[in-house]
């Protein structure tokens, strides 16, 4: 067993090495369209301890903890181009805002129905979910260690995360297909023409070569900020009961809100230099540690998490279609709007290249926003999932 906090760093940082080398492979990408990386980045890690070449509990696990959520979740607000995001329209904002308002109402109800079937603590699992849904993994974390639900509750988590998400966006990919039948049947408005005359304006703007000077900058900017946050965050009490607002959780409410503050400004630029891409990779080196931490045990759960986990997105599809059909939205801005608080940034534009290649940029910028709600709403949604818990205990 590795037991030198600088050799566990090391093993995590080869894991993921392998992980990005081997998805490059032609061969292997049906594979990785099924289990994306992110699945093999916590559950190779978990395996590793599994077998008694990691420690379960190591200080150098806490250090990644500490410090990459809020380093990733400050690159990826700082490089957002909310201006792009509001030029959207009002359709697509609203579906947007729709499937947040359906995975609120689909975790409540789906939480209150399977309650009893699930462990004591399962709220702070959904609550975790929840952070995915609204918006992708690194608001999944960014929720876990707000309401300290535990490395090992995030395994369930994941699985319901892929097998539920992934398999409603193969669903939406066969309904783009039939999309002028659905477009009659909400008497859909011509917005969506506009939209796509205007997609190509909306591409993200082209990476520069990177330098040592660049790269650095990055590197300080985002530590310095994430450092900020951290002791401002210690400063702050706990709030709620059960515990929804932590110091952990302030940290992020603040390096989240100054980095959206920064992208209004020059530092923005910093997204050419590799800077949401950093923001990643240290968003994939904190999955691949709290993957070691993880517990296989766990998995057992995964059976009434799916369960749950269908019936929510199913309450979550019903609010689209009550949406789309009072605003009059064709089937795009549906599928996007959803995939864009379940599926993210990585989803959204696979989604919405399928309704035509030109609005990919389109799909980029709704996944993109689902980082700004995932932190605020997912905390709300957090909030009654654990006043749900008080009351069916």
């Amino acid at each position: 067993m590795l037991t030198d906090g600088s050799a566990i760093f090391a093993f995590l940082a080869g894991v993921l090495a392998f992980l990005f080398w081997v998805s490059r492979f032609s061969f292997l990408q049906p594979l990785f369209r099924v289990l994306p990386p992110v699945i093999w980045a916590y559950f190779l890690p978990m395996f590793a301890t599994t077998a008694g070449l990691l420690p379960a509990e190591h200080a150098v696990y806490s250090w990644i903890s500490r410090w990459m959520l809020p380093v990733s979740l400050f690159l990826l607000m700082v490089t957002i181009d909310l201006r792009a995001i509001l030029r959207l329209g009002r359709l697509a904002i609203i579906m947007m805002l729709a499937g947040t308002v359906g995975i609120i109402i689909g975790a409540a109800a789906s939480y209150t129905a399977f309650a009893t079937l699930l462990p004591p603590d399962a709220w702070k699992s959904m609550a975790s979910l929840s952070g995915s849904w609204i918006g992708g993994t690194a608001n999944m974390i960014a929720i876990q260690k707000s309401v300290g639900a535990p490395d090992a509750s995030l395994g369930p988590v994941i699985v319901v995360d892929t097998v539920v998400g992934y398999g409603w966006m193969g669903v939406l990919l066969i309904l783009s297909g039939f999309h002028e039948r659905f477009d009659r049947w909400t008497r859909a408005s011509a917005e969506i023409k506009a939209v796509i005359s205007d997609a190509s304006k909306w591409s993200p703007t082209g990476l520069r070569p990177p330098t040592v000077q660049n790269l650095g900058i990055i590197l300080g900017l985002a530590f310095v900020g994430a450092g900020i946050a951290i002791w401002i965050g210690n400063q702050l009490p706990s709030v709620g009961d059960p515990s929804v607002i932590s110091q952990t959780t302030w940290a992020v409410l603040v390096v989240v809100t100054a980095g959206l503050a920064l992208s209004f400004t020059p530092v923005r630029q910093i997204e050419k230099d590799g800077g949401q891409q950093i923001g990643y990779l240290a968003l994939y080196v904190l999955i691949a540690s709290i993957g070691a931490r993880a517990d296989l045990a766990a998995i057992l759960d995964t059976p009434y998490f799916l369960m749950a986990g269908i019936m929510w997105i199913l309450i979550h599809v019903a609010v689209l279609m009550l949406a789309a059909r009072v605003f009059r939205a064709p089937l795009f801005f549906v599928a996007t709007g959803s995939m864009a608080n379940v599926g993210g940034a990585a989803s959204a534009p696979v989604v919405a290249s399928a309704f035509s290649p030109a609005l990919a940029p389109v799909g980029v910028l709704m996944g993109v926003s689902g980082y700004i709600l995932g932190i605020y709403a997912a905390l709300f949604c957090a909030w009654i999932l654990g006043q749900l818990s008080l009351i069916l205990a």
